[in-house]
């Protein structure tokens, strides 16, 4: 009799595909600076500091960690991408190295290529680009007094709104991963309300800040150049700090107007590069004649800055970015007590040497006059050498 065939081993089932667990969706990255200020200049002024920016400015300061930053980032959603980021280099009081929030947000993507998101928690005010643009990737050591005194530390907690087609979101990405300085990505379109006392601080009035941003990266053959407008309104309270020998005071009440607008333009290096922002606009201020020197009020300011850079690629396998700034501000530092006045004017002439991709060394040069951020908010002239070195991660 004939033998029937052998059956045919049954198939294996079908693999499942298992989802990843949001935690392993999480990316780790971050960069450290470390400075030191203390090198010889020509003109040496240890009256000379810089309470918004570098706090390692001025008599008996030697190293000092500028910045200390974590991010975890990554989507955990198809349509939500978490972004946090502490800083442990951040200073209070006489207290340095004190850990603190930086940035702590959603973005919620409302279609599936993620142009159109909504970013909600406590992120950078899209205001101007060199707030926007990371202290990583930044050339000049601090960030100007003219912008950023609009926004003390860049962000505050709120919801914001951004658009861009997927083809210029993948461009604002391309800025920053090939070194051409980019700010990243904050939308062709930004929208958005948050409380306007500046980050990690209470709101104190019931009218939050509005801001509205436009900013496109054009193409030019092979050239990048990125334009944008904006601006931004609302009403900061402070209160008044009298002195034995100073009664300074509110003028009209603690809820003043608080208004800018801003004109933004960057040609990125290639090699050689520009960038320029001025802005104007309304905010608390002390006044500046016999019958004003004690009052607080919103007052008129304006200023901003200008820089030259030219990015020199295979410099013996390295890159090098010298750059030249200069910088002008006339108006008020809302978030210092009295919101003092400044009349800042800064020449800062450096060179950025990237040694490898982890390690980064930068030099600068700064020629100040500028007030001084405590009282009684002298005018203040002298040289600062300055050295940085960065390690990213």
């Amino acid at each position: 009799p004939s033998v029937p065939p052998a059956a045919a081993p049954a198939a294996p089932p079908p693999e499942v595909k298992k989802d990843k667990a949001w935690y392993e969706r999480i990316s780790l990255r971050g960069y450290t600076q470390i400075r030191y200020n203390r090198l010889p200049s020509f003109r040496v002024n240890d009256a000379l500091i810089n309470d918004q920016g570098d706090r390692f400015l001025g008599k008996d300061n030697g190293f000092g960690i500028r910045r200390a930053r974590l991010i975890f980032y990554g989507d955990v959603h198809e349509h939500v991408a978490i972004y946090l980021q502490p800083d442990f280099a951040s200073v209070i009081g006489d207290q340095y190295h004190v850990a603190i929030m930086r940035d702590w947000y959603a973005d919620i993507s409302v279609d599936s290529k993620k142009e159109f998101r909504f970013r909600v928690g406590q992120s950078k005010v899209p205001f101007g680009f060199e707030n926007l643009q990371s202290s990583q990737n930044r050339l000049a050591l601090d960030r100007n007094d003219a912008v950023n005194s609009a926004v003390k530390d860049e962000r505050d907690l709120g919801v914001f709104f951004y658009w861009a087609p997927a083809e210029i979101r993948a461009r604002f990405k391309y800025l920053v991963d090939s070194g051409l300085k980019g700010s990243g990505d904050y939308g062709v379109v930004g929208l958005g309300v948050y409380n306007g006392q500046t980050a990690n601080r209470a709101e104190r009035n019931d009218t939050p800040h509005a801001v509205a941003r436009v900013s496109y990266p054009f193409l030019f053959g092979k050239q990048f150049v990125e334009l944008g407008v904006g601006g931004y309104y609302g009403r900061f309270s402070l209160a008044a700090a009298p002195r034995d020998d100073a009664a300074y005071a509110l003028a009209r009440g603690d809820d003043m107007v608080d208004a800018r607008a801003i004109v933004s333009v960057m040609v990125y290096p290639q090699p050689l590069g520009f960038m320029a922002e001025y802005n104007v606009g309304r905010g608390p201020s002390l006044g500046t004649g016999p019958d004003e020197g004690l009052l607080i009020d919103s007052r008129n300011l304006h200023g901003g800055y200008a820089q030259l850079m030219y990015k020199l690629d295979d410099v013996a396998g390295m890159t090098l970015i010298p750059y030249l700034r200069g910088t002008l501000y006339q108006g008020g530092k809302k978030f210092e007590t009295n919101a003092p006045r400044y009349d800042v004017r800064e020449l800062e002439l450096g060179v950025e040497w990237q040694i490898f991709k982890a390690l980064e060394l930068t030099g600068a040069y700064l020629i100040a006059d500028r007030n001084s951020s405590r009282y009684p908010y002298a005018q203040q002239q002298g040289h600062v050498t300055r050295v940085q070195l960065q390690f990213n991660y």
